[in-house]
């Protein structure tokens, strides 16, 4: 039983209240990972939890680096292309943005902890490849994108792999290939807490024996003592398991033990659903075993009678069904085990809640057991054994012997298969060297107090830093100067009057409010009454600055211009300011009642994933629309116009009206051909084209009791007697087609089709006469489920066999109905 430390406090404390980020090491046995699962169940803090290899995410109940970050498994070179998709377009080292979900940006977005296990085997590159995707998508540009880390893992146990081609192109990057020589991680002044007391064994004598191995001080007199351990001819006895350094070797010994063994094999093959893939299959797919196997089980008991543990040693002694009958050395009762299974999880986000949630990708169900005569060193980290045989002789890697001997409780336990050599015993200066800086510079709690401060310090100058708002303002400026020719006029006018205004009564005035704060902040924030009050009046002037000034002007900003492309960017510069002046308003007004940490980061998280709602301008309640022209109805009278013919004719819009032609035709309402030749982008041919078209819906803007006034002695006047929508209307009832209606008065299809619809909206036009019935309720269908969406976005639901004019005639139809059901509810 693991019971809680001053170290393990201190640890907690540190992940907990500070952001500062952490190596959290220790010798085998001191409640590392028992650490992790108590912080990942407790925290408030968003986290994410990920290790370098499937078998270690999935024992972490976490997800693997690669899968979560998207990374390539070949080297990362700072600044180069990815060696692994060298080549390959659309790949390389910062190339893969696309790949990333919203999902997933929103969750990289919100973390306030990243949680890494088996530190110990990450390479530096990988770390530097996740503090690149981090710093993409996240606000900050600090290392780690401003995200804590907790790595957890001792040097001393698992190195990382690293091939010598490998090497041979990070060596000119790196000073080591292990996870501290990080240039991101290098950035950061990170502590290293190192976890002393030991809970796997008790006997003190055996403890310092395994120290001075891990700790390169071994000696002869150590090697001496180890050695009483080595039995030549040891004769094998039950519950006891041997640990190689090769998986064949474990593989050739369970083989030959369960082939010794008389009596009927028993397969049972695991059933696998979802995404689990074989390479995080957490023990053998197919499971053979006969009655009289030694068996470890490879998973804890999830039921209230715990009655078997990850590692835990037995004999089967009976199979009956699906079931099997294991007893343990030290047990009164036999242990029925029965299939259990093993998550493949994935991080989402709660679309309501905001809160990053753990969905199950995939299951893996199967006996927990698997053969025990042999088991090699490497499978057996995080295992403890009460009787084990060690065969490292032929040991490899680092800390690979250190890991052998300290999975055995007590010495007692352990028998050596070969004597151990002083050069079996690997160690890595570098390692050594690294790991005795931090044994010497272990925190303290002046410290952890000192780093709380630092932490709610930066918090609250953070919130009330509004640079990249700013930033993002004069890049929306920089576009529309480069683009001015093609936008309407007034619109850089208002642009620059918001940049003006919130330089001035944002972006200033927050430089002198941070130094306010830092002049107020002495010790915890959240008891000092002076600092509080102005956090709250802060609060409240920034985010009334910030919804007046940014939100809702440029929520209500129209960017209507033809050239797409300009457009695209404009608009998506908009919606990054507005990210931006929503992400922080979210954060001032959770301190409205003064500032708690806690509650701060938890709603910094939400608002960091927060995706507004673009409000559509709406002219007919008098949206901002200076930017476009004083007569908002007109302009779209003219825009729906020019669309449909345009798509009549096939052609761009701009070749039948640019923007700002429409802007000029809506604000002077021309109503004469003298008077519209003067319209730029109105030369002869136009005219030809569609000035009579033109300058009739321009005059049904002029009350009618006035058309008289318009002098008749100029020949270029053009007199409408009957307002001309009236004309078509009484040709349909003659029986003409639209088409004929057109013909008839040299007028565009399309013309004809507005003319008629408010008397298709009113129900004087039959709607079935012009339109399939079949179809009429499939659009009817879907404005009654989207809501009161443009045409343009309904085509793209029921695609192209659906006219605009039919979208149109349709959603007016609607509008009309509910309007009169409103009069007369009755």
């Amino acid at each position: 039983m693991i019971q809680n430390t001053p170290q393990l406090q201190l640890a907690h404390d540190f992940v907990e209240y500070t952001g500062k980020n952490i190596f959290l090491t220790g010798k085998a046995g001191t409640g590392k990972t028992t650490f992790l699962h108590d912080i990942r169940g407790k925290s408030f803090k968003r986290m994410v939890v990920v290790a370098p290899t499937g078998v270690a995410a999935i024992n972490a109940a976490g997800v693997t680096i690669h899968s979560f970050f998207q990374l390539p498994f070949g080297p990362y070179l700072p600044g180069y292309e990815s060696v692994e998709n060298k080549g390959v377009e659309g790949t390389g080292n910062n190339s893969n943005a696309h790949r990333f979900s919203r999902q997933k940006i929103n969750i990289i977005r919100s973390l306030d902890l990243l949680v890494i296990d088996e530190i110990s085997m990450v390479r530096a590159d990988l770390l530097d490849g996740i503090d690149a995707t981090l710093r993409r998508f996240r606000r900050s540009k600090e290392p780690f994108g401003g995200v804590q880390l907790l790595m957890i893992g001792d040097l001393r146990q698992l190195s990382p792999v690293v091939k010598d081609d490998e090497w041979a192109l990070l060596r000119n990057h790196y000073q080591t290939p292990y996870f501290f020589s990080s240039n991101a991680l290098m950035q950061t002044r990170f502590i290293g807490i190192e976890l002393t007391q030991v809970f796997r064994q008790s006997d003190e004598h055996f403890i310092g024996l395994l120290n001075q191995v891990r700790g390169n001080g071994i000696n002869q007199k150590t090697i001496d003592e180890l050695n009483k351990r080595y039995i030549p001819g040891f004769d094998v006895k039950e519950g006891y398991i041997t640990l190689t350094t090769h998986n064949n070797k474990a593989r050739d010994i369970n083989d030959a033990k369960l082939n010794d063994l008389k009596g009927k094999q028993f397969k049972f093959k695991a059933t696998v659903s979802g995404n689990f893939p074989e390479y995080i299959y957490p023990t053998d797919y197919e499971f053979v075993v006969k009655v009289g196997a030694q068996v470890m089980f490879v998973k804890n008991d999830p039921s209230p009678g715990k009655s078997f543990y990850n590692g835990k040693i037995g004999k089967v002694v009976e199979v009956k069904g699906e079931t099997l009958s294991v007893k343990c050395e030290g047990d009164e009762q036999v242990i029925t085990v029965t299939s259990l299974e093993w998550k493949n999880i994935k991080y989402t986000l709660n679309d309501e809640t905001k809160e990053i949630n753990e969905t199950v990708e995939g299951v893996f169900t199967q006996i927990p057991l698997k053969l025990a005569w042999a088991i090699t060193i490497h499978k057996s980290q995080g295992l403890t054994f009460e009787k084990a045989i060690i065969d490292a002789e032929a040991a490899f890697a680092h800390g690979q012997v250190y890991v052998a001997l300290s999975r055995c409780k007590t010495l007692e336990g352990m028998v050596l298969s070969s004597p151990i050599r002083s050069d079996s015993v690997k160690h890595d200066k570098l390692v050594d060297s690294f790991t005795l800086e931090i044994e010497s510079n272990q925190p303290d709690g002046r410290q952890l107090e000192e780093q709380k401060w630092i932490f709610q310090e930066q918090l609250l100058i953070d919130l009330f830093q509004f640079e990249a708002m700013q930033i993002g303002i004069w890049a929306l400026l920089k576009i529309l100067r480069e683009h001015q020719v093609s936008l309407p006029s007034g619109f850089m006018a208002v642009l620059s009057v918001i940049n003006d205004e919130v330089k001035k009564t944002i972006s200033d005035v927050s430089v002198t409010f941070q130094q306010q704060i830092k002049r107020l902040h002495a010790g915890d924030v959240e008891g000092n009454a002076p600092l509080q009050e102005r956090v709250k009046k802060g609060a409240s002037y920034f985010s009334e600055k910030l919804d007046r000034l940014v939100i809702k002007v440029l929520d209500n900003l129209d960017v209507d211009i033809d050239n797409r492309q300009v457009k695209k960017s404009i608009v998506d510069q908009v919606n990054r300011v507005l990210e931006e002046a929503h992400f922080k308003k979210g954060c001032l007004d959770s301190c409205l009642p003064g500032f708690v940490m806690k509650d701060y980061l938890v709603s910094r998280a939400k608002a960091s994933v927060v995706v507004p709602e673009k409000k559509k301008p709406k002219y007919e309640t008098g949206a901002l629309v200076s930017t476009k022209t004083q007569r908002p109805q007109l302009y779209q009278k003219l825009k729906l116009w020019r669309d449909q013919l345009a798509e009549e004719k096939n052609v761009p819009v701009y070749l039948i009206l640019p923007a700002k032609t429409m802007v000029e035709l809506s604000n002077t309402v021309p109503v004469t051909l003298s008077q519209l030749k003067n319209v730029n982008g109105f030369g002869k041919k136009k005219i030809q084209q569609f000035g009579e078209e033109i300058l009739n819906l321009l005059l049904e803007e002029i009350p009618e009791d006035q058309r008289g006034l318009i002098r008749e002695e100029e020949e270029e006047v053009v007199v409408v007697k009957n307002p001309t929508h009236e004309i078509s209307f009484d040709l349909w009832k003659s029986g003409l087609t639209i088409d004929e209606i057109a013909v008839e008065r040299g007028f565009a299809v399309s013309t004809i089709q507005g003319h008629l619809l408010k008397y298709v909206a009113s129900g004087d036009i039959d709607l079935n006469i012009l339109i399939a019935p079949e179809k009429i309720a499939t659009m009817q269908e879907m404005f009654q489920v989207c809501g009161p969406i443009n045409l343009s976005e309904a085509r793209d639901i029921l695609g192209e066999t659906f006219a605009y004019w039919e979208l149109r005639f349709v959603k007016e139809s609607m509008v009309f109905k509910e309007g009169e059901e409103d009069k007369n509810p009755w």
